[in-house]
């Protein structure tokens, strides 16, 4: 409860401040791409860099996550043979040295 109250009032700040940040930049850019020129306002540029590098930021961090728990799985496949393995290792008989 807490929690999704604290993310929707940050969120709300977030567009708040985007909103300020729009009113106190009013002018105009040309971006050219190579298929594509058109004019935007700058806040909207910064808005769409600051998204794109949060997205870009967010793929990759989910590759080192799901790197994460593939190495998990194999490592908990690993644990459960090495038991198995002390289990009937534990149940032989003992031999005597002599």
């Amino acid at each position: 409860m807490i929690r999704s109250l604290l993310v929707t009032v940050l969120v709300l700040v977030f567009i708040g401040l985007a909103a300020i940040f729009a009113a106190l930049n009013p002018g105009r850019i040309s971006l050219d791409f190579a298929f594509l020129a058109t004019e935007i306002e700058i806040s909207l540029a910064i808005i769409g860099a600051v998204a794109v590098g949060w997205a870009f930021g967010i793929t990759c961090a989910l590759f080192g996550i799901l790197r994460l728990i593939t190495q998990r799985r194999s490592l908990r496949r690993a644990l459960r043979l090495a038991e198995q393995e002390v289990q009937a290792l534990r149940s032989l008989p003992v031999q005597d040295a002599d």
